[in-house]
């Protein structure tokens, strides 16, 4: 156990490096990041308040709701196939994997959280001065809900995390592997609540939502912060994102065992 930490702190340290080094590409991801929540702030608000409310959403449950999920989105996303997808197309991931770790579970994630800890860094003085500009009412919000949000968050990162990495080992088995990225994109920006919160989806549409594990990386996370997620959902929530975290590392494991085994066969 304690050399897998001091495994992982000297993976820190030289990722967190890293990033330093590209700090163009930082700021294209956060560009990136906040392009559609601010669009959907201004549009949602603009409707609410010609309208009065949308679906019993008023302008401002929707700025401190497109607020939050700026922040949320940082830290539940993950960017594991711009890590991992070129090294499996061209052949450089043989050298991670000589190594006598995990190179999806070790570098590829602590690359991930060495990311989302510079993009924070860079992130929350643009959000504060957003929020000034807004000037949402985030009165609801209690150290409670933060607290009770922290878990939630922790959580949903996994379950991203573990589903992005499946994704991208597809690239074991094709070329189109960015294209299939941008199907699952699509689907978790659906039903994450990114391009609407769920309360607003068709009826026949959120029992769907709900099932899946998009909404647990976003709107679940939101909703707890905001103090709106109903009393009867929470635990139910966290079960459920317990349930998908494991079945999607299993799933994870078994594809990444036979990938890796198409990958040494072909002398990559």
């Amino acid at each position: 156990m304690t050399a897998m930490l001091r495994i992982y702190q000297r993976l820190w340290q030289v990722n967190w490096a890293e990033q330093w080094q590209y700090r163009a590409n930082l700021l294209m991801y956060l560009l990136y990041w906040m392009v559609s929540p601010i669009v959907y702030l201004a549009v949602w608000t603009a409707v609410a308040n010609s309208q009065g409310s949308v679906g019993g959403l008023t302008a401002n449950d929707f700025a401190t709701y497109y607020l939050t999920l700026l922040l949320v989105d940082v830290l539940t996303s993950e960017i594991t196939i711009h890590i991992l997808g070129y090294k499996v197309q061209e052949g450089s991931l043989s050298v991670d994997l000589l190594k006598p770790m995990h190179p999806v579970l070790t570098s590829t994630l602590v690359y991930n959280l060495a990311f989302k800890a510079l993009t924070l860094l860079v992130l929350v003085p643009v959000w504060v001065v957003l929020a000034l500009l807004v000037q949402p009412d985030f009165s609801a919000v209690t150290l409670g809900n933060l607290l009770l949000a922290v878990p939630a968050v922790m959580l949903g990162f996994g379950i991203s995390f573990v589903l992005g990495a499946t994704v991208t080992c597809l690239a074991f088995w094709t070329t189109r592997i960015y294209s299939i990225s941008e199907f699952y994109w699509a689907l978790a920006v659906l039903f994450s609540g990114q391009f609407v919160p769920l309360e607003l989806m068709p009826g026949a549409l959120r029992p769907i939502a709900e099932a899946l594990p998009f909404q647990l990386l976003k709107y679940f996370p939101i909703q707890l912060i905001l103090g709106r997620a109903a009393p009867e959902t929470i635990l139910p929530n966290f079960m459920l994102g317990m349930a998908w975290l494991v079945a999607g590392l299993a799933v994870f494991l078994v594809v990444w065992k036979a990938g890796v085994k198409r990958y040494s066969a072909v002398g990559a």
